[in-house]
């Protein structure tokens, strides 16, 4: 299977994208293109640390490039509205080398 027919599925779901930089973005994918381009809308980035709980910078509506992206996952919005993401730590994820 594709990525490209893999996304189809997921168009209009909340999914969370893991960058080659290290970020990750959670949002409403609304398209995508045969670069993998991602059009994400209600999104927001979720910084880590280990020091303070998630930071949530908010991105509204997102563009990720296809050579960007590590992971792209459908997310489970019933368990994710049940995590305390103040209360959560976790390591910075460290940029991939190509």
């Amino acid at each position: 299977m594709s990525i490209i027919s893999g996304l189809e599925d997921l168009v209009d779901e909340t999914i969370s994208v893991i960058t080659n930089d290290g970020r990750n973005i959670v949002g409403i994918l609304k398209g995508y293109d045969q670069a993998t381009n991602l059009i994400m809308d209600e999104s927001h980035e979720r910084v880590y640390s280990t020091r303070t709980g998630v930071e949530q910078l908010v991105l509204g509506l997102y563009i990720i490039r296809g050579d960007n992206i590590s992971v792209v996952g459908e997310l489970d919005e019933d368990l994710d509205s049940n995590l305390d993401l103040s209360q959560l730590r976790a390591q910075p994820l460290k940029p991939v080398m190509h």
